[in-house]
């Protein structure tokens, strides 16, 4: 599994990402600044693609990591579907090429309007969460004359052993139908008319570091799969695995994506009961692309304290938000080897966001000789950071860059304030609403 120092190392004493200095990047682009690598976001697809080529399965991007239409169009362009939640993810999918035939819509509360519009297009499955949201997809794909193909999604009830917010298969969660609901479904398959009834899907949670929730999710799912290959009249064509594998952020050990790979064989590859029964999905996110970015900022102050300083910086909880959300832990790193090889002290390293929340590392060992006008690199960013960010405090949200062999574009441009109010309209009289 990759780190965060894989792809941003050090060349020629500064902090690098495919021979692209990330100080001259911040120097032409402004911070806070999105820096992503390339080959960061390549690597982990390509490990995943050859270490289960005997079974060649469909591995659907988790759009919400990084919805970036360059990064898409990227993984698109090597094979990769995508898996989207809602139908403004879906629109970024097929702007940025994907074939619908390579698409999943998962997500536990699709509205009409985003069912009638993934409709239109022949997309791989629906993920479906409820027998509500069952009855009423078969309703409105009839109505179109149309005939959904379908995963359900099974709620295993495996502990992931992962923050609870990211934790997703446990019957406490709101995520999935349990496994007597599906059988009922399947037993009543004559009931929902609109949709096929071809798959199963499992997301047991986010950052998982033991292959053991896997392996018992695994062998829960192909229970299930037999059992509702009794009941269907056609039996099920494809498992959607899902995805979860953790990534390194400070000093976690998750499992590599080759003993991965290898779980995954262990229940449906060449020497399985399951070889060639199935079609196999997955539907990775964080481990494609946590480690394959940086979020740059420039330090503003540093306020000195008897016990520890404070390092404020430019970037805030509106462009990073997992520190604040959920106490999620970030390297941080000077963007100058001399600076960062330089005696250490006990650091605060916050945001401008009128929040005490608004701070990226308590009590951190830092550079003592940082100090106003010095960049910093917030690592493990490229998951969950700019699809996550906000305009609170009427702030801008950051530019990214993409790099790419000693290369470098900017795909999102820096917001304004004007590109913030273009929506909004100032009162001016008119009728009481009420």
């Amino acid at each position: 599994m990759s780190k965060p120092q894989d792809f941003f190392r050090y060349a020629h004493r500064e902090l690098s990402t495919e021979g692209v200095s990330l100080a001259g990047l911040a120097r032409e682009f402004g911070t806070p600044l999105y820096v992503y690598s390339q080959e960061a976001f390549l690597t982990p697809l390509r490990a995943l693609q050859d270490g289960l080529e005997e079974i060649r399965p469909l591995i659907c991007f988790a759009v919400k990591s990084n919805p970036n239409l360059a990064v898409l169009k990227l993984l698109q362009e090597e094979g990769a579907g995508m898996d989207l939640v809602s139908i403004g993810e879906m629109k970024r999918a097929l702007l940025a090429g994907t074939p619908p035939g390579r698409i999943v819509f998962s997500g536990v509360g699709k509205s009409d309007e985003e069912i009638e519009e993934a409709l239109r297009h022949p997309i791989h499955s629906f993920n479906v969460e409820s027998t509500a949201e069952l009855t009423r997809l078969s309703e409105l794909a009839r109505r179109k004359g149309k005939s959904a193909a379908v995963a359900l999604r099974f709620n295993p009830d495996v502990n992931p052993k992962t923050h609870p917010y990211i934790s997703t298969g446990l019957k406490r969660n709101k995520f999935g139908l349990n496994r007597s609901e599906i059988v009922a479904i399947a037993r009543n398959e004559r009931n929902y008319p609109g949709v096929r009834l071809q798959g199963l899907s499992i997301h047991i949670g986010s950052q998982i570091l033991s292959l053991a929730p896997f392996d018992e999710a695994f062998r829960k799912m192909t229970d299930l799969a037999i059992e509702l290959d009794e009941h269907l009249a056609e039996p099920l064509e494809f498992l959607d695995l899902g995805g979860g594998l953790g990534i390194t952020y400070a000093k976690e050990k998750p499992p590599s994506i080759q003993n991965y790979c290898r779980t995954v064989l262990k229940h449906f590859g060449k020497k399985s009961r399951f070889y060639g029964r199935y079609r196999i999905l997955l539907e990775p996110g964080r481990t494609i692309s946590g480690n394959a970015g940086v979020l740059v900022t420039r330090v503003l102050y540093r306020k000195k304290r008897d016990r520890k300083d404070f390092l404020i910086v430019d970037a805030a909880m509106n462009d990073l938000l997992r520190p604040s959300l959920y106490g999620s832990h970030h390297g941080i790193t000077a963007l100058s080897e001399r600076l960062e090889n330089a005696k250490k002290i006990r650091t605060d390293v916050a945001g401008p966001v009128c929040e005490s929340s608004d701070c990226f590392a308590h009590d951190r060992p830092v550079s003592a000789k940082l100090d106003s006008g010095d960049h910093l690199a917030i690592l493990s960013a490229g998951a969950y950071g700019m699809s996550m960010s906000s305009s609170y405090n009427t702030r801008n949200r950051p530019a990214e860059v993409l790099v790419s062999k000693g290369k470098y574009r900017l795909i999102r441009k820096r917001e304004t304030f004007d590109d913030q109010i273009r929506l909004e309209r100032p009162a001016r009289g008119g009728k009481d609403p009420s």
